[in-house]
């Protein structure tokens, strides 16, 4: 006769399961010149059309305020003080700089958080899912965003998920902001990212480091 504890484990171990199968995340082909696959939804989402997680750039925990103060990469309260991914002098904390203009996989969310399979796609890559792939504005139970076709007729779908400046998530179904693992090295204050709302797709946009935004990627190689 099993026991009260073993019962108790058999659940435990099933539910695990369950929550393991419902956030599973498949690669897809949309036909891309280089090959590139893109992951089927966001990073910490459970299905597709989920948000899933925002993240700070560089940053792979999510946390409750986006701020300069709580940024892992800065000295203070301050965007002129970095101490990591910094092209110029009088950005760096007492002039600190290196040559680092795109994430490392310790600093990727994708990474962190899927394995060493999985990484956030450069600005690049972003402008060649822009470029070869057809974008409709679309709703997919009851959230607004972008179905990206392939040639091939394979797509993902990518929600409006807005971003957290702060703690403000205020046009969540109006707005896209996608962090890519690639440097704004003229300002880097700031990172690139893809942009959109329903008639407008940026595939190399900017926005500040500290901000909270979510994350889509793409297979390793």
């Amino acid at each position: 006769m099993k026991t009260k504890s073993s019962s108790i484990l058999v659940l435990l171990m099933l539910l695990v399961l369950i929550e393991g199968i419902a956030n599973a995340q498949t690669f897809v082909d949309l036909d891309l010149p280089s090959g590139t696959l893109w992951a089927d939804r966001n990073v910490g989402a459970a299905s597709p059309e989920d948000y899933g997680d925002y993240f700070a750039w560089g940053e792979t925990t999510t946390k409750s305020n986006y701020e300069w103060l709580n940024y892992k990469y800065v000295k203070g309260n301050h965007n002129d003080r970095f101490t990591k991914y910094c092209s110029k002098s009088d950005f760096g904390n007492r002039g600190y700089t290196d040559r680092l203009t795109t994430l490392e996989s310790s600093d990727d969310a994708a990474t962190a958080n899927w394995g060493s399979d999985w990484c956030m796609p450069t600005r690049q890559q972003f402008q060649e899912l822009k470029d070869n792939c057809t974008w409709t504005w679309t709703t997919r139970n009851g959230k607004s965003g972008y179905e990206v076709k392939g040639k091939n007729g394979n797509s993902i779908f990518l929600p409006a998920a807005d971003n957290i400046i702060n703690t403000d998530l205020s046009d969540a179904g109006v707005f896209g902001y996608y962090w890519s693992s690639s440097l704004a090295t003229d300002k880097p204050s700031f990172a690139r990212c893809l942009c959109f709302e329903s008639d407008s797709v940026i595939p190399g946009s900017v926005f500040a480091r500290r901000c909270g935004l979510s994350v889509r990627a793409v297979r390793c190689r």
